[in-house]
């Protein structure tokens, strides 16, 4: 019978400002945002469709290049070039396309081309079960100990308040195995497998699951790594025969993985900056019981952060550099998360709340530090910001 050691955490000494509100502020609150939000919503229109529309053809005319420079892929210049615009398109679709889409932030359009019900995405993980551990779970449940599964993604511990495992030693390797494999990562954590030990997944479940990422992975591995470098295989043979050919169907199966590789390690930096810098709140299940939606908003704005950066960082990053703003409004169309932004920062300064924000870096740093550091038992809660105030950060 083997035995599993775990070290309690020792408690946390910040003052959550969930708690100095009252419910009367809460209600303020919670008011005020909706107001925002459906302001907003009411407010979209063709200027909205067009910005959508224009990504997907950025994504497509991106791929497209990308695929046609890879035809010479034996030629370094173009499977450099070639490489480079496909992990730009893979980029662009998975952050500001995919999991925008999938999010329900284009549903108002009623195109059945562009909707959370029919989009799936450039990624092993299937939609419907990305949507329902992401959609659901962690937007539902954002950082609450226990209930949010995004919270380390089961595997790390990144905040002191988690209980240390002795196999959290080991974090500081599998985070880099995490950050060159996300798209994988985000499809096993989809299956829940605290779930599944626990019995509360039945086993036609896992099977019917399984099988689903089993057809995503089929399909993305032919396609990059069989489909596409035999065209480009086919290509190599036809203008410089069998060698080349066998040269390029190597060089744009190349391509595809580094491709992958980098849009997993964005995506990785994107998601962890967004939310475990040392700006951000977790919360007990005893914090938030009984929450109202004033409540939940305020969770939301204190358990995320935002990354700064230029239009085309955020173009870039999905618009999840305004993370606090997408957790507030998750189906807003995130183009707009520039625009409300100025408005949630006035209900923090009045409220005296903290608006959670810094550049990349600054983000990555912290978040790094932190898995370093919570890899061994003790740890103690970092420094939180002080209040918003405008022009003071």
């Amino acid at each position: 019978m083997s035995t599993t050691t775990t070290i309690e955490p020792p408690r946390a000494a910040t003052e959550n400002p969930l708690s100095r509100l009252s419910a009367e502020q809460l209600r303020a609150i919670g008011e005020e945002l909706d107001a925002i939000r459906d302001r907003t919503m009411a407010d979209l229109g063709e200027r909205d469709r067009r910005y959508i529309e224009s990504m997907i053809a950025m994504h497509r005319r991106l791929a497209t290049l990308g695929r046609a420079l890879l035809l010479a892929s034996h030629r370094r210049s173009a499977r450099i070039a070639g490489t480079a615009a496909l992990s730009a398109a893979k980029i662009l679709e998975n952050m500001e396309i995919g999991h925008n889409v999938m999010h329900g932030q284009w549903d108002w359009m009623n195109d059945p081309q562009i909707h959370s019900t029919t989009w799936d995405w450039d990624n092993v993980s299937p939609a419907e079960a990305w949507k329902h551990s992401h959609n659901y779970e962690h937007h539902t449940f954002t950082n609450i100990r226990g209930k949010d599964r995004d919270l380390g993604y089961e595997i790390m511990r990144i905040d002191p308040e988690q209980k240390w495992r002795p196999v959290y030693l080991l974090q500081p390797v599998y985070n880099l195995l995490l950050a060159g494999f996300f798209e994988w990562g985000v499809a096993l954590h989809d299956l829940n497998f605290e779930a599944i030990e626990r019995g509360e997944k039945s086993k036609g479940k896992v099977r019917e699951e399984l099988r689903a990422i089993g057809g995503k992975v089929k399909s993305q591995v032919l396609k990059d790594y069989v489909a596409w470098p035999l065209l480009s295989g086919l290509a190599g043979a036809l203008t410089g025969g069998r060698r080349r050919g066998r040269q390029s169907f190597l060089a744009t199966a190349k391509a595809d993985a580094t491709a992958n590789l980098v849009r997993n390690a964005w995506a990785y930096a994107i998601i962890f900056c967004g939310h475990f810098p040392d700006q951000t709140y977790t919360f007990s299940e005893d914090e938030v019981a009984e929450e109202t939606r004033g409540g939940w908003y305020v969770r939301q704005l204190l358990g995320s952060a935002n990354i700064e950066g230029s239009p085309l960082f955020h173009v870039a990053s999905g618009n999840l550099g305004y993370q606090v703003e997408h957790h507030l409004f998750p189906d807003m169309p995130s183009s707009r998360y520039a625009e409300v932004a100025p408005q949630v920062k006035d209900i923090c300064e009045r409220y005296g709340l903290p608006y959670n924000s810094g550049p990349l870096g600054r983000q990555l740093g912290m978040v790094q530090r932190s898995i370093l550091r919570l890899a061994f038992p003790g740890g103690k809660p970092k420094a939180k910001p002080a209040p918003y105030r405008a022009g003071g950060g």
